[in-house]
């Protein structure tokens, strides 16, 4: 099993995404550095915009956090609903 993982800016925009991804991915690992934060997670890890949404109360467009993206690992998948992170296996 391969984690894939995503690094944000430490900033308060970017503590919503980073609760909200916690909240939808409990096997993930938060590490915590200055001015970043990485969350890894074996195989797949999913960014939802109801959850974002959720927890601030407010509307969110999903390429948002492009804004405060640092890194990611996996392929990804996106749409206006959620960002997924996924390693699959080639066949």
């Amino acid at each position: 099993m391969s984690n894939v993982f995503i690094a944000l800016q430490d900033t308060d925009e970017a503590r919503a995404i980073i609760e909200a991804i916690l909240a939808d991915n409990p096997h993930s690992q938060l590490t915590h550095s200055p001015a970043m934060v990485r969350i890894d997670s074996p195989n797949r890890l999913v960014i939802r915009r109801e959850k974002i949404e959720e927890i601030t109360g407010l509307p969110f467009d999903l390429q948002r956090i492009h804004v405060n993206l640092i890194s990611l690992s996996g392929h990804i998948e996106e749409d206006d609903d959620q960002l997924v992170l996924s390693w699959k296996r080639q066949v």
